[in-house]
């Protein structure tokens, strides 16, 4: 970026620097989100002159009856990752096993905002020993934590302050209702403290469509007000540029960016190089609104975000006319459902296994049938049934697959019910053996957020090892590679659902692997293909080696964005 020392404009501190989640380019006064119980209310609260214990307890469920309430009614006002993530807070927020640690601190004589915080904090030592996806509800419990005290002591629950006019909103980290209620056409641009490229802030962003950058260290140290510039393809947050300059770059970057929406697909390179765009779906009414898009098809259908507030499975029946609600909507194109993922931050009550030592490691995903094979069957058959029904092709695939032995065994069940099978790679054992899982089942599909994880060994919510759980890294990318190389000799098809998928820049370097589809949030889907448009297919290749060679994320992006621009 350009900018002007000169002595009439402000000098020019080092930029600050985070990791680039959302593309896009950004000019605004920073507002600082510090959304807090005012001090007052808590002092007046006291211990809240409760006649006993059960009083306070009584207390303590309507107010978290309120916080529910609201995360739930959010969640059906929205589609896809955001009701995903709001509906997991609701449920959070119902948790029993926290009541109960609220009632035990209460029945032990603590007062009841020092019985919440503590068993609070109580939650969040286990999420964060357990680590994985657990670590990352750690930012949602205490925001819970927050709306559950301003609902006691009687004030408004705490939120992020959406500006009067267009602003950059700086936080430590927003919690899944703050993300999910920004005005994009005031919010200009996102920039946390914590996070990494697969938080929730960072996931809600992208649907958005909203610039943004996590993990940038001192972000709270920047000065209320002052213009800052953000660059969501970089990860530079740079203060006292230029503003002359910084509304070129802005401009610049707007224009492209209202190119980038006229595309209309489908998916293809520079030189005709087909490439599946497809969208990511969690129900009938994001799958609507993602089918008026210039996507193919969808390749990812998150059917547990079906059922995170269902106690009880549904029949065969009830669950065949909600996947019919998807497939309805991709009349004459195809549909992956992904059986299944329930379990770590995504309990189902009628599916996981409660008091996990280690959830994100433990049985989720297909490793829920093992013990309870008819919640599989179960689940194919509704499949199979919404298949029919619609006549939409439906292809099948299951999560957490680590074995060629539990791959075949899943693609089995598929195949007898005239479905194609297959499984997503996201265990690194998976990739290592793609080429052997190629040979029992129709195609995979790579989900990079959880392949990251487990390869870099690092908590996703972790800011010090945000550089770590960055889909850039080269030993997730060589993992890519050695998949999408299998999908090539066998001759199937192998896609990219993760987060991965919808970056642009990425997005070009994969294609150049050999992967073969990419989904992503149906919001990405016009930049990606778009980009994939304006190259050839060679330099994907290029794109692809120079990723592959590079020494860590940063130089990763850096060449393949010199090679690609």
């Amino acid at each position: 970026m350009v900018t002007d020392t000169s002595a009439s404009q402000p000098a020019v501190l080092p930029p600050l620097a985070g990791t680039p989640v959302v593309p896009g380019v950004a000019y605004g006064p920073a507002v600082l989100a510090r959304g807090e119980v005012s001090a007052a209310a808590i002092a007046a609260f006291g211990d809240g002159s409760y006649a006993d214990p059960e009083a306070a307890l009584a207390a303590y469920d309507e107010a978290v009856d309120l916080v529910a309430d609201g995360f739930a009614a959010k969640a059906a006002q929205a589609s896809g990752a955001t009701a995903e993530v709001l509906a997991a807070s609701a449920g959070l927020a119902r948790d029993r096993g926290l009541r109960g640690a609220v009632r035990k601190n209460l029945r032990g004589g603590s007062p009841p905002l020092s019985a919440l915080h503590d068993a609070i904090e109580q939650f969040v030592g286990a999420f964060t020993k357990a680590g994985g996806l657990m670590a990352e509800r750690v930012t949602d419990l205490h925001d819970i934590e927050k709306r559950l005290v301003a609902r006691l002591v009687g004030e408004p629950e705490p939120g992020v302050p959406m500006p009067d006019t267009p602003a950059v909103l700086v936080a430590e980290d927003l919690a899944p209702a703050d993300t999910a209620g920004l005005d994009p056409t005031v919010v200009l641009a996102l920039v946390t403290e914590r996070g990494g490229p697969t938080s929730h802030t960072a996931i809600i962003a992208r649907q958005l469509g909203i610039p943004c950058v996590v993990g940038v260290a001192g972000a709270l140290l920047l000065e209320p007000g002052a213009p800052v510039l953000v660059d969501g393809t970089t990860g530079e947050v740079i203060r006292g540029a230029d503003p002359d300059e910084a509304r070129r770059l802005v401009a610049a970057d707007a224009e492209q960016r209202a190119s980038l929406a006229t595309w209309t697909g489908p998916g293809v390179t520079a030189d005709g190089l087909a490439v599946k765009v497809l969208a990511n779906v969690a129900d009938g009414e994001s799958a609507r609104s993602a089918a008026g898009g210039p996507v193919e098809g969808v390749g990812l259908f998150r059917t547990e975000l079906c059922f995170l507030n269902r106690t009880e499975e549904p029949s065969v029946d009830d669950q065949a006319a909600i996947y019919a609600e998807v497939l309805e909507a991709f009349a004459g194109r195809y549909v992956v459902v992904r059986t299944l993922d329930a379990g770590s931050d995504k309990p189902v009550a009628f599916a996981t296994l409660p008091g996990e030592e280690n959830p994100a490691l433990g049985v989720r995903g297909l490793r829920l049938s093992f013990g309870n094979p008819g919640l599989l069957t179960r689940q194919l058959d509704a499949v199979a049934s919404a298949a029919r029904t619609t006549g939409t092709e439906a292809w099948v695939m299951a999560p957490m697959v680590a074995t060629v032995a539990e791959a075949a065994e899943f693609a089995g069940a598929v195949r007898e019910r005239g479905l194609k099978a297959g499984v997503m790679v996201e265990v690194p054992s998976a990739a290592l053996l793609a080429h052997r899982m190629l040979e029992v089942v129709d195609f995979l599909s790579i989900g990079t957020n959880d392949l990251t994880q487990y390869t870099m060994a690092a908590d996703r919510m972790a800011t010090d090892l945000a550089h770590l759980t960055d889909p850039w890294q080269p030993a997730v990318l060589q993992l890519v590679a050695i998949t999408a190389e299998a999908g090539r000799q066998a001759g199937k098809p192998v896609g990219v659902c993760g987060e991965a998928a919808a970056d642009p820049l990425l997005a070009c370097a994969l294609v150049g692997m050999g992967v073969t589809s990419l989904s992503m949030a149906a919001a990405a889907a016009r930049p990606v293909g778009a980009r994939l448009a304006s190259v050839t297919h060679e330099q994907c290749e290029e794109a692809a080696e120079a990723a592959l060679a590079a020494s860590d994320p940063a130089a990763a992006r850096a060449a393949v964005r010199a090679l690609l621009t």
